[in-house]
């Protein structure tokens, strides 16, 4: 399988460099026969090309198998006129990658809640409050005058339904309960639509539960009491917002790995920005950008019915939690004395000298 590497901007390089290290491990072990090529996207396709996001760039993603899409540092990037594409919007819309997947649970000594935290939030980003996305031509955002802005919000049925569905698939090998998240008391037709979507997939999965949390009520629930919580579907922004805030109160936004998934592609890509602030200082946390690489194995196993990718999926995850419950092999952000690189070394020799793992 061919297996498209982008390694993006800011911390990009470093922790991406640490991923392929764990990467070459389980490809060698478990015989996937995985080809890597690479590629540049943001600011250094944009010294090279004109823009952050080459359509050649693009092609190659349409004929891969997987991506590993490092981190995007576009609030940083010039107009769009000017070559500045937000890669990773261009990819979610452009390929049509519209589950991003973010799973958060809790680790003994990282978790900063008393309780334990086991939960998938299902984000879908195609379209919603991100206007960047929402039109064919512009960016969902006008100013009619210099002192007034708005920005267009889209939701359509189609959307809502498939990454409702996608839910409730998740939650039926899981926990079976699914929390659509809204704030349909305020946003009556946008998030109504989204409820109605959600209630219909929900009415053929009776094995499931569904419950409806408005999304102030959730950010407070996600704190007090996170075990209550398996599947939870949100529309874009909302997704994206408490996604962060469960990772960070699991144990810190470096442990938050994600995948973009569609029907026939999907992307690994960590749930952080590009930190541009401690680039090239090998004081970057890689392990949500290696856990994401771990969800796009266990994707690509699952699509192609293929237990050595599953297995080696499984065997990533846990070679992370033995060397996190370690205090001494953690990275700087979670209290720990280890480097980008040294960090993504321990892991892979846990998985090269640890048969059982």
């Amino acid at each position: 399988m061919n297996i498209l590497v982008l390694p993006g901007d800011g911390i990009g390089e470093e922790i991406t460099r640490a991923t392929m290290a764990v990467l070459d491990v389980v490809n060698a072990r478990f015989s996937l026969g995985l080809n890597f090529n690479f590629a540049d996207i943001g600011f250094a396709a944009l010294e090279k090309t004109g823009t952050t996001l080459p359509e050649v760039v693009l092609e190659q993603a349409k004929q891969s198998d997987g991506i590993i899409l490092g981190p995007i540092g576009h609030l940083d990037y010039p107009p769009r006129d000017q070559g500045g594409v937000n890669v990773s919007a261009a990819f979610r819309v452009k390929l049509d990658l519209y589950a991003n997947i973010r799973p958060a649970r809790s680790r003994e000594g990282l978790s900063k809640l008393p309780g334990k935290m086991d939960l998938v939030i299902m984000r879908e980003c195609t379209e919603g409050f991100l206007a960047d996305r929402n039109m064919v031509a512009g960016t969902g955002e006008f100013m009619p005058t210099n002192d007034i802005a708005l920005s267009v919000r889209k939701i359509t049925a189609f959307a809502c339904e498939r990454i409702a569905l996608k839910s409730f698939e998740l939650a039926r090998t899981r926990r079976r309960k699914v929390t659509a998240v809204h704030k349909a008391n305020n946003m009556i037709l946008t998030d109504g639509l989204f409820l109605r979507e959600v209630r219909k997939v929900a009415e053929e999965f009776p094995d499931v539960k569904l419950e409806e949390v408005i999304v102030d009520a959730m950010a407070a629930l996600l704190v007090r009491d996170p075990a209550r919580f398996d599947v939870v579907v949100a529309t874009n922004l909302y997704g994206d917002i408490l996604s962060d805030l469960a990772s960070e109160l699991s144990g810190s936004l470096g442990l938050a790995g994600a995948i973009n998934a569609g029907d026939d592609l999907a992307a690994a890509q960590a749930q952080h920005g590009s930190a541009p602030d401690i680039a090239g200082q090998d004081r970057a946390n890689p392990t949500a950008l290696i856990l994401s690489t771990a969800m796009l194995l266990n994707w690509l196993g699952e699509r192609h019915d293929n237990t050595a990718f599953k297995d080696a999926a499984a065997s990533i995850d846990d070679a992370i939690d033995a060397v996190l419950a370690n205090p001494k092999e953690r990275t700087a952000d979670l209290g720990g004395p280890l480097g980008t690189q040294a960090f993504a070394a321990v892991v892979a020799d846990k998985l090269r000298l640890n048969p059982e793992i």
